[in-house]
């Protein structure tokens, strides 16, 4: 694939980030990794994303009672390739303003038993606020980790919301 081929620019809007990692595991559990909601919770801060997963449908990704972390809309989802969504940033005021971007998730089998995931966060602002995109070294490691071992990743970011009775949550 060419360059043009991965990357287009919509509406004017065309700065982005991407991140490649290779995971030992296969396609179908990476994906359940990125759709379930509790083992999403076990990388992504203790955030859990809620989902049916069909093209066209709506997700949430929050805390439930503590804080309301992005939604948007699954545009494309092809199980166990490809998932694009947008992405709308609800943890502050300050990323609110950022508007709707776009992340797209995209697995490729390599060898007999691991896969390539390239996350591709884009259509951000040139001068978007780096909360938006930050976390993802954080959440791919905590996947991978957790896909890996079995464990979860045990960095301060990375247990954020694990214990949301601490944060007051149910």
């Amino acid at each position: 694939m060419t360059d043009e081929q991965l990357y287009t620019v919509v509406g004017g809007r065309g700065t982005m980030t991407a991140f490649e990692i290779y995971i030992k595991t296969g396609p179908e559990r990476l994906w359940e990794a990125i759709t379930d909601n509790e083992m999403r919770k076990r990388y992504s801060f203790g955030v859990g994303v809620e989902s049916d997963w069909t093209e066209g449908s709506e997700y949430r990704a929050g805390v439930p009672g503590v804080v309301d972390i992005s939604s948007g809309e699954n545009v494309e989802v092809d199980p166990p390739r490809r998932l694009v969504q947008t992405f709308t940033a609800l943890w502050s005021e300050d990323v609110k303003r950022e508007g709707t971007t776009r992340v797209t998730w995209e697995i490729e089998p390599v060898g007999e038993d691991s896969c390539q995931l390239r996350v591709t966060h884009d259509q951000l602002d040139p001068n978007a606020n780096n909360e938006i995109w930050g976390g993802w070294p954080m959440i791919l490691s905590g996947l991978k980790t957790l896909l890996e071992t079995g464990q979860d990743l045990t960095t301060p970011g990375s247990l954020m919301y694990a214990n949301s009775q601490a944060w007051g949550g149910e």
